[in-house]
């Protein structure tokens, strides 16, 4: 079992930056695989970057360039810090947790203003 927390959501203008964390408590956090989704209203949820427990990272074709993905097994948290950012970010961003089987946050909110 792991619990996932997020923080870090906020308003912010566009052109700005925030970084999202995402605390991991519970079983081995080292062994999952590590992913933030977002889901902007209307719309499905949907991948923004992900990290292998290896350390290899993919993005969505968005927010490549924009945003990276981090992770530090040793704090059990999982980053995104998200750079250039456009009003068609806002969403709810969830992180996400797989081995096996897979553990979501409750998300958090980032609201980008024109």
């Amino acid at each position: 079992q792991v619990q996932l927390v997020e923080s870090g959501g906020g308003l912010v203008q566009a052109g700005g930056s925030l970084r999202l964390s995402c605390a991991a408590s519970g079983s081995d956090f080292s062994i999952y695989a590590m992913g933030w989704y977002r889901q902007a209203p209307g719309k499905q949820r949907e991948l923004v970057a992900a990290i292998t427990s290896s350390g290899q990272t993919n993005y969505a074709e968005s927010v490549k360039s924009r945003f990276t993905i981090s992770r530090d097994n040793a704090q059990n948290t999982v980053y995104l810090q998200m750079n250039s950012l456009k009003p068609e970010d806002t969403a709810v961003y969830y992180c996400n947790a797989r081995h096996q089987i897979q553990f979501w946050g409750q998300g958090t909110l980032v609201a980008v203003s024109p």
